[in-house]
């Protein structure tokens, strides 16, 4: 799964070029999500997106291995964003999807700020600046970079963690087959911890998974696969809702009238909930 979910033309942040540059939230700010069915979570996360979310691995056998939050069962499906554009009220948004439109490249042992040329939220004459007179970092920028610092530095942390997982042999993988109406369609490239091998661990190996703090994720990304069956429930409630509006299933996404368009406010910790 790409990191660069969601971006289209992303350039690195000038403040000479970009001096006059400010963002003003879109009226649907998670539209861009809407198309995609998981999204990338730090394990920092795991507690709070397990309450919504089945949490899983993803990666080819051997590794390396990330962490994802599915966020629907269907191809180009998101089961949280709304016709409006806005994530399901009281559902955790992960800090993958609170970052855009900015992200930060890695350039060999540099991290660069970058921006999503392509967001309609970007110009010069309304929002919040990204920089002030002098060309130094606003506060709002500055709140942006302590986000994506702190997302960055979760995301090593999680990377070490599943890698550790692989590394006991905890790592099983998972098909997710959902079958509806005659239509079967398969989630690949998934892996889940094996709790009987979980619990062959010695006491030595459970008690270093307990001192990184490995094991309460491991238990939220356990008890979080029960929320499968929920995506499945909210598959077929989009489903009645498109077909008693005579309407392919994808044109529930259609816009509503957008609210007005505000100022963005600093994104959450990473770790942080976020309505």
């Amino acid at each position: 799964m790409t990191t660069m979910l969601f971006y289209q033309s992303v350039k690195a942040l000038n403040r000479e070029q970009h001096r006059k540059l400010r963002l003003l939230q879109r009226s649907q700010p998670f539209s861009f999500a809407a198309k995609t069915n998981s999204v990338l979570v730090a394990s920092s996360e795991f507690v709070e997106a397990s309450r919504h979310y089945p949490l899983v691995f993803v990666g080819a056998e051997g590794g390396p291995y990330s962490a994802a939050a599915l966020v629907g069962l269907r191809d180009q499906e998101n089961l949280f964003v709304e016709a409006d554009g806005a994530w399901e009220t009281d559902a955790y948004v992960p800090a993958f999807v609170r970052r855009y439109p900015f992200v930060l490249a890695e350039n060999g042992k540099s991290l660069t700020v970058c921006v999503d040329e392509t967001y309609d939220g970007l110009g010069e004459t309304a929002g919040l600046p990204l920089f002030n007179a002098q060309g130094e970092e606003s506060d709002f920028l500055k709140e942006v970079l302590g986000f994506l610092e702190a997302f960055h530095e979760d995301m090593q942390r999680t990377h070490a963690f599943a890698a550790r997982l692989a590394e006991l042999g905890l790592l099983s993988a998972k098909t997710i087959t959902l079958e509806q109406q005659g239509e079967q369609q398969q989630l690949n490239g998934l892996w889940v911890v094996d709790e009987d091998k979980l619990l062959a661990l010695s006491d030595a190996q459970v008690g270093e998974l307990h001192r990184n703090g490995y094991l309460a994720a491991i238990r939220a990304h356990l008890v979080s696969l029960r929320n499968v069956d929920r995506l499945a429930v909210r598959v077929d409630a989009r489903r009645a809702l498109a077909q008693a509006a005579d309407q392919p299933v994808d044109a529930v996404h259609a816009n509503a009238e957008p609210p007005k368009a505000a100022p963005p406010k600093p994104p959450a910790k990473p770790s942080g909930k976020s309505k």
